[in-house]
């Protein structure tokens, strides 16, 4: 089992520390952790919230309307769903001394794009390279 790591509350990552030291990545590792567990709070939610409203609403264009938002929040739930995977696989990769560097070109993700997407797998260049392709491809 490997020892706690101190990370003081106003802890940020910086350009100037060696990049994925043990303090980045306990700072990536809390973040992602924290994310996920209110990702997982809001779907609790969602599913008392869902079986508190299966009444009978008597009015169609209400029973609509209810119908609409609880397809539009199933689907937000969906997403949800598939962004715990993204997250649980960046946690796997800061276990594996992997995060943090492009799957692809295999540089350093800056930190900036990790602060703002910790679940980032590509820089900034090679996910702007990425979506390119796609586009093109898309457009044929």
């Amino acid at each position: 089992m490997k020892a706690e790591v101190f990370l003081p509350e106003d802890y940020r990552p910086a350009e100037d520390e060696p990049f994925m030291n043990e303090r980045q990545l306990e700072y990536f590792r809390r973040k992602l952790i924290n994310w996920k567990n209110d990702i997982l709070a809001e779907s609790r939610d969602t599913i008392e919230g869902l079986q508190d409203s299966a009444r009978n609403v008597p009015d169609v264009a209400d029973r609509a309307s209810e119908e609409t938002d609880r397809a539009l929040e199933l689907r937000t739930r969906d997403r949800q769903r598939k962004l715990i995977s993204k997250i649980d696989s960046a946690l796997r990769r800061i276990e594996e001394g992997e995060y943090g560097y492009c799957e692809e070109t295999g540089e350093p993700i800056s930190l900036k794009r990790l602060d703002a997407r910790p679940i980032a797998t590509l820089s900034l260049e090679a996910q702007e390279r990425h979506e390119r392709r796609e586009k093109v491809h898309r457009d044929d």
